[in-house]
């Protein structure tokens, strides 16, 4: 479901499944000869009433209106099998000819996807934001597109805030420091949300990264996770605010983010960093907040993160010249609206995010789209994220404790980075 994705978990790739159960044949010709197209995509409702499913038949319908003699067969799963669904489809054989899930990069390196150039029109590919469809290339070859996204801001509690006297929005790391100093003298209980448990540690340590001037990546896509500034950044967390017990009472390497978020609907956290979903959270509870770009070490952070899904198309069965035309009815740009704005999503081509941007309904997504624009995406082009994110989980919430070694863990989680990409290079 939306929440699931967009706090930021990293699919584990589209790796080895079992095999699945014998599936009917995907772009076979149908009773009365139409040609059949079969979707798999996920599913961002989290109830009967909002199901993906919904949107995707209708797109169906309406694409199938307009294009007689073309079948869109549509399958939706929930987040937590949809991945493995298309890895076990394409493992025995029966690949859909489009999926809308979580990894691209597996199905990219092992040649069974149609670049972007082969499928789209030019209008639709150029329509891409580029930091986002920058973010679906493979060896500078377009295979995974951007499908909807999400970037991060600093959310803060109004009423908290002013109680403990702050009187701004934090734009450094010092003055993050310093209201979170307030906030804990005022009887906050969690004055700064640090969630580094596993459920969210890839992208809060991203987060953290990006602040300080660092990140996963170089500009030529080398790892550098082990770089000055990031171990700075973590010395940073662990002396600075987890040290100086800022960060509430519990571990923060064993803190999941929705379980901050729930916190912070209830009123018991001062700031966090979040994503448009925690909007409709905070405010089914009432709460009075507002949101403000990352803070960085010095000011403001360069770049936010952002989180893509990825829509992607597979050789398979043969089927570009029919799969393009309807992927390019996908983007156009009141589809790409009717989407993302029922899931309160962002959207990804130009078009929509301009329309969005003039929509004042939408206006509590505004900072979020303006932050998508420079946002850093996680490096889901190589195939070895899968194996370097279950590391991160595992290992970087020890860092920010007593006696933890930033340094060391960082160049641990470096070596493997580089041992798995040589490998799967």
């Amino acid at each position: 479901m939306q929440r699931r994705r967009f706090l930021g978990l990293t699919a584990a790739g589209a790796a080895t499944a079992a095999l699945a159960p014998t599936l009917t044949a995907c772009g076979s010709s149908g009773p009365g000869g139409d040609k059949h197209l079969k979707l798999v995509a996920a599913d961002y409702g989290d109830k009967k009433d909002n199901s993906s499913k919904k949107y995707w038949d209708s797109l169906a319908r309406d694409y199938e209106s307009k294009n007689k003699g073309i079948k869109i067969d549509v399958e939706v799963y929930s987040w937590t099998e949809v991945d493995k669904k298309v890895a076990d489809m394409v493992a025995a054989g029966k690949a859909p000819d489009i999926a809308q899930i979580g990894a691209y990069a597996d199905f990219a390196a092992a040649g069974k996807l149609y670049p972007a150039d082969q499928l789209l029109s030019i209008p639709t590919q150029a329509d891409f934001i580029s930091s986002i469809s920058a973010a679906g290339e493979v060896h500078r070859v377009q295979y995974g597109l951007p499908f909807v996204a999400s970037s991060r801001l600093l959310f803060f509690n109004k009423k908290l805030f002013a109680k403990a006297g702050v009187t701004k929005a934090p734009e450094s790391w010092d003055e993050l420091q310093a209201a979170a100093i307030k906030l804990k003298a005022a009887g906050v209980k969690i004055p700064y949300g640090l969630p580094l448990g596993p459920e969210e540690a890839p992208a809060e340590t991203m987060m953290w990264m990006l602040a300080g001037g660092g990140g996963y990546t170089d500009k030529n896509g080398s790892y550098t996770i082990d770089s000055a500034e990031n171990v700075k950044a973590f010395e940073w967390l662990r002396d600075e605010l987890v040290g100086k017990d800022l960060v509430g009472p519990n571990d923060p390497g064993r803190t999941n983010r929705q379980d901050l978020f729930d916190a912070f609907g209830a009123g018991d956290v001062g700031m966090l960093n979040g994503h448009p979903t925690l909007i409709q959270q905070a405010k089914a509870k009432g709460l009075d907040f507002d949101m403000t770009p990352l803070p960085g070490i010095k000011g403001k952070a360069r770049s936010t993160m952002g989180v893509a899904d990825w829509m992607m198309a597979f050789k398979a069965n043969n089927n570009r010249d029919r799969i393009g035309p309807f992927l390019d009815f996908v983007y156009a740009r009141d589809n790409v609206l009717s989407f993302t704005g029922q899931y309160n999503l962002l959207p990804v081509t130009t078009a929509a995010s301009n329309a969005m941007h003039e929509d004042r309904a939408h206006g509590e997504l505004w900072p979020f789209l303006e932050q998508l624009q420079d946002a850093s995406f996680y490096p889901a082009d190589k195939v070895s994220w899968a194996k370097v994110s279950v590391a991160i989980k595992e290992k970087i919430g020890a860092v920010v404790r007593k006696g933890g070694d930033p340094a060391s863990v960082l160049s641990e989680i470096q070596r493997l980075a580089d041992a798995t990409e040589n490998a799967d290079g």
